[in-house]
């Protein structure tokens, strides 16, 4: 990619998020779009700016975003195997946004050859970047808008070794069998899902599990672009590789049919067979 064009997208990226900042300030409006599944005024409006903007660096691509149905039809439609797609969220973790929690962030990923090849997750209140991945051969963070610096992917060590992240339902659901297959397991949890694998590259958690099929293309492209350029495991409990082709997701909704786990080989290694099993054992 041109680094000039990548800085205006970095810089274009943050003045989204830090937009998304001054509008909850001002005020915004909370529809439901599905059982536990909320959108504001603020998604809609940031992801009309998103898109029109991607769209028009990039003409020959398909652009697709969370608050565009229009746009997800193009999914379906089976475009060639040559075809790029974009994948936008212009909140990830909603829920965080409403109600005044930092953990949400502005997503972009790229999807080629239906492999996710770079993404980028800003998170506005902590003023933070993250992007990189395969297509520009590496990882990079931008602080307060400074200057890009490389980001150091690294595996836990001491007690970050033992934490897990979970979301709160999944934990409800299911820690008692992923305690039975990870002795000392700590969970936690933070909002957005980007963030959340963020969490794993950065070394202060093991790895993030995902239970209930519910994360979509917006979602997982850009956070897993990075997460496989920073060398983490992306797998189910079988242990195949997350998939991005038209078989491996649900063409209603966008959702992966996969269950979902990001992280360092070791700890791949040693529990994820394990958590299958109990997972398995409890009719899952």
């Amino acid at each position: 990619m041109n680094p000039i064009l990548q800085t205006e997208i970095c810089q274009f990226i943050r003045e989204i998020g830090q937009k998304a900042i001054h509008l909850r300030e001002l005020g915004f409006q909370v529809d439901e779009k599905g059982l536990d599944d909320y959108v504001t005024n603020v998604d809609r409006e940031l992801d009309l700016l998103l898109s029109q903007k991607f769209q028009g660096w990039f003409p020959d691509d398909v652009v697709i975003s969370e608050e565009n149905t229009r746009s997800q039809k193009l999914w379906n439609q089976k475009l060639e195997l040559t075809q790029k797609f974009w994948f936008i969220d212009p909140i990830d973790g909603t829920d965080d946004f409403i109600h005044g929690r930092e953990f949400y962030s502005v997503m972009v990923g790229v999807l080629e050859a239906f492999q996710p090849v770079l993404g980028w997750v800003y998170a506005p209140t902590s003023d933070r970047l993250y992007f990189g991945g395969t297509a520009i051969n590496g990882l990079f963070t931008i602080t307060n808008g400074n200057e890009p610096e490389i980001l150091y992917a690294h595996a836990p060590m001491g007690a970050s070794s033992d934490r897990l992240i979970v979301s709160k339902k999944d934990a409800l659901a299911y820690g008692d069998a992923i305690r039975a297959a990870v002795p000392h397991v700590e969970f936690y949890s933070i909002g957005s899902f980007g963030l959340k694998v963020m969490e794993v590259v950065q070394g202060r958690a093991s790895a993030y599990i995902y239970l209930n099929r519910r994360v979509k293309l917006w979602d997982t492209v850009g956070p897993l672009a990075i997460a496989k350029a920073a060398g983490l495991i992306c797998c189910d409990l079988e242990g195949r590789e997350i998939g991005f082709g038209y078989d491996d997701i649900n063409p209603d909704n966008l959702a992966h049919n996969q269950l979902i786990v990001v992280g360092w080989s070791k700890f791949i290694d040693q529990y994820r067979e394990a958590i299958g099993k109990e997972f398995r054992n409890i009719g899952a």
